[in-house]
C-alpha cells in the first residue's frame, strides 16, 4: 500500500514541476506591448507615439543586449517610418515622434551580439 501511495505522490510532484517549467514560456505581455515568438527568443514590442522599445527574453529570462541593435519599420497604410533602436538597460529603445495607432503594422529586425538574430512582424492592438 505504501508503494502505491508513493507512486501516486511522485506522479503529482512531477506533474507540478512540469507545469511550473511550462509556465516560464508565458507569452503574455509584461510591458504593455505585443509579444512575438522568434527563433532568437520572445520579443515584446512596445510602440508609443514618443518611443519604441523591444524587450528580448529567452524562456522568461532577459537576454543580454551587449552589441545588440534593431531597426523597426512602422507601416500606416502607405506611410512608412523607420527607427533605429539601441540598448538602454534591459531593452532596445528609440525615442522620437512616431505615428502609432491601433492597426499600425511593423517589422522589427533585431541583431544580437553583432549577428542577425530574427525578424518579427507585429500589429498594434
Amino acid at each position: 500500500m505504501k508503494l502505491k501511495t508513493l507512486a501516486i505522490l511522485s506522479t503529482f510532484v512531477l506533474g507540478a514541476a512540469a507545469a511550473q517549467a511550462a509556465g516560464n514560456d508565458d507569452h503574455t505581455p509584461k510591458f504593455g506591448g505585443v509579444v512575438v515568438e522568434t527563433k532568437a527568443g520572445d520579443f515584446e514590442i512596445v510602440a508609443k507615439p514618443d518611443m519604441i522599445r523591444i524587450y528580448v527574453s529567452d524562456h522568461g529570462k532577459a537576454v543580454k543586449l551587449d552589441g545588440a541593435k534593431a531597426k523597426v519599420t512602422l507601416l500606416n497604410g502607405s506611410e512608412k517610418t523607420e527607427a533605429d533602436l539601441t540598448p538602454a538597460g534591459d531593452k532596445l529603445e528609440a525615442k522620437g515622434t512616431f505615428k502609432v495607432a491601433k492597426g499600425t503594422k511593423g517589422i522589427a529586425l533585431v541583431t544580437l551580439a553583432g549577428k542577425p538574430a530574427a525578424t518579427a512582424r507585429f500589429e498594434i492592438k
